[in-house]
């Protein structure tokens, strides 16, 4: 009999397949909450509501997410992690069947519920379970590869899925998504190897996950960043529009996309010895990206530079905070994993509201300054959680 719990020390390559296979998990759930983005137009006409009411899509799959990832992470934390990702898989599957077909908006509304509570049961258990297919060295590159299907699903996906959506009908969109689904549930019951779920007796409230030293500080990074970013994406069409450039839109994104990319690379290489100085990096460079927007957005030049050092910055934030959080969290990391997810929603959510009260309150250029605003306190913490949170590295024996 072979186990399964943990792999081999002395392993020193990543089990890519069944890697990638996780990668297109967090893929499916990207896109399937931020397609809607692409495909407004169409599904208002098609479901007889307004754009504003479409636009709810989005909306209610991040309450989904926000509101069940703490509960369900809890309540499924004894089961076996290929198990438990079988059927977050499978709810996608669903979820994106159902708005495919659905021609009532309650109905869409509903099966875009259910996503989003499939996405927070996949949100609190990717990372973890990456992190135990691999040695400790090779812990934060394997959460690098498997967080690619972020910048993959926002600088690849959404565009695709737009065109599609605009040469078959949206429909088809979601049923390519269903598709995908349903492959990836064979990719992963043949080639992802199984870990355990958390043993009974080793379970805490999930409460008190905020007493392990280092979890809150990284929680607090998590929702003021993700805070400060979506501020500004969410209105970055908005934004580019109130300075001539609303044209551009899908290039600048497409910019931001690429260095996207080439972050998560540049993270997955040096996240297991440079955690801490990485996000304090990303932090900055995201600062710096606001503070050309806040002074030179008349410059189509600097704003793509700008979109570059946006990318730059974000690109590797998911991998590095689900990767502090694993490490602050240690044995109840599932847990403070889950209340990450539910802090990163809540977070959109409030980024969409809060974006909307300045654009009413001082105009779109209020924007950046917000975001430079927001991010002071996250390099506070950052640099002050020196010993627990992001830690200074420790010299190897």
């Amino acid at each position: 009999m072979t186990t399964t719990t943990t792999p081999p020390e002395t392993a020193r390559t990543l089990p890519l397949p069944a890697l990638l296979a996780l990668a297109t998990a967090v893929f499916v759930t990207s896109l399937t909450e931020t397609l809607p983005a692409g495909l407004l137009p169409a599904m208002s006409g098609d479901l007889g509501v307004s754009e504003s009411a479409a636009g709810q899509a989005v909306t209610v799959y991040a309450v989904g997410t926000a509101l069940t990832a703490i509960p369900l992470s809890a309540a499924t934390a004894t089961w076996r992690r290929k198990r438990l990702l079988l059927a977050a898989m499978a709810g996608f599957a669903v979820a994106n069947t159902v708005t495919a077909v659905s021609g009532h908006y309650a109905l869409t509304m509903a099966a875009r519920f259910v996503a989003g509570v499939a996405a927070g049961l996949a949100w609190a258990l990717l990372a973890g379970y990456a992190r135990r297919l691999v040695p400790g060295a090779l812990q934060g590159r394997a959460v690098a590869v498997v967080m690619t299907g972020v910048p993959v699903a926002l600088s690849v996906g959404v565009p695709a899925g737009t065109y599609l959506g605009g040469a078959l009908g949206w429909r088809w969109a979601f049923a390519l998504m269903t598709g995908v689904a349903v492959l990836l549930l064979g990719w992963i019951a043949l080639g992802v190897p199984d870990r355990p779920g958390q043993e009974r007796a080793g379970r805490v409230p999930v409460a008190r996950v905020l007493s392990v030293p280092g979890v809150v500080p990284v929680l607090f990074v998590t929702l003021v960043l993700v805070l400060a970013h979506t501020v500004l994406y969410a209105y970055i069409a908005t934004f580019l529009d109130e300075f001539g450039l609303g044209d551009s839109t899908d290039l600048v994104l497409l910019v931001f996309g690429g260095a996207s990319l080439l972050s998560i690379w540049i993270v997955g290489a040096f996240i297991d010895r440079r955690l801490r100085a990485l996000t304090v990096a990303s932090t900055v460079l995201v600062g710096a990206a606001a503070a050309l927007l806040a002074v030179f957005a008349d410059t189509p030049a600097l704003v793509y530079v700008a979109a570059a050092l946006w990318g730059l910055g974000w690109g590797g934030a998911p991998t590095l905070l689900q990767t502090a959080v694993a490490e602050a969290g240690g044995a109840q990391a599932d847990a403070a994993q889950a209340m990450l997810v539910t802090l990163w929603n809540a977070a959109m959510a409030g980024g969409g509201a809060v974006g909307g009260l300045l654009l009413g309150l001082f105009g779109a250029t209020a924007f950046p300054w917000s975001v430079l605003a927001l991010l002071v306190p996250v390099v506070a913490v950052v640099v002050g959680a020196r010993t627990h949170g992001f830690p200074v590295p420790r010299a190897r024996a």
